[in-house]
């Protein structure tokens, strides 16, 4: 038992505090590609220190749904009305929201760079902010999906039950009726949400039906020797 004051910091500060532990392991993810490590290996070995913790460690495309986007701008709102600075957190929404659009910036360099990505088309599969949900609130798709199409990317979509709520966040994004309905002529493949409908999908089929075999797996669902030993070019986070 604790004062009301007390109880709405716990609150406020604790999913803050996950929040912070998500855009931390994002930000190893970046220095991870750059110097050859795996974010993977580093989340794991960190996180065998029990002081730290293995949950929450998991790099990808940023935290969004209701609770941590709400409370840490109201964290930082109650910070500001009492002139007492949270700078960690105010860092952690800044770099969260550049986070979703950065990694629809990864899958225009998968499509061949800003030039070339124009007038081709990307598949997202997944759209809400986590599997087993149709909560599209604060999804990183939806950074991501505008990101493409201010590119000039052809996007199409597909999520198990997030499609209705994401069609009108999302109108100019095709609904598919199956990934591999999305799939079907896309020139590069993007894993958003981890669903477990993405985590058997059928590489010789994707190699198939798409227009270039390229698959972006911002999730680090798969192996990355597995997916390219079926002649799939394959990028993830944080992993050489």
């Amino acid at each position: 038992f604790t004062s009301r004051r007390s109880a709405e910091l716990i609150k406020y500060a604790a999913n803050a505090f996950l929040a912070t532990k998500i855009t931390f392991i994002n930000e190893m993810a970046d220095l991870c590609e750059k110097v050859g490590a795996d974010v993977q290996d580093v989340s794991r070995g960190i996180g065998l220190d029990n002081r730290i913790g293995a949950k929450f460690l998991h790099a990808g495309p940023g935290y969004g749904g209701s609770c941590f986007p709400k409370d840490t701008l109201a964290l930082l709102k109650t910070a500001e009305d009492h002139e007492s600075p949270v700078r960690i957190v105010e860092a952690v929404v800044k770099v969260n929201d550049s986070r979703k659009r950065a990694m629809g910036r990864k899958v225009i360099e998968a499509l061949g760079g800003l030039e070339e990505a124009r007038g081709k088309r990307a598949a997202l599969l997944g759209l809400t902010f986590k599997p087993n949900t149709d909560d599209m609130r604060d999804a990183p798709s939806i950074a991501i999906a505008q990101t493409l199409i201010d590119a000039g990317v052809e996007v199409a979509a597909y999520d198990p039950e997030g499609m209705e709520a994401a069609a009108a966040l999302m109108p100019e994004v095709a609904m598919k009726a199956s990934a591999y309905a999305a799939i079907e002529g896309a020139d590069a493949v993007a894993i958003v949400t981890e669903w477990d409908a993405f985590r058997a999908l059928d590489m010789e089929r994707i190699k198939r039906i798409a227009r270039a075999p390229v698959l972006v797996d911002l999730r680090n669902v798969y192996d990355p020797q597995e997916v390219r030993s079926h002649g799939i070019a394959y990028d993830s986070v944080g992993r050489p």
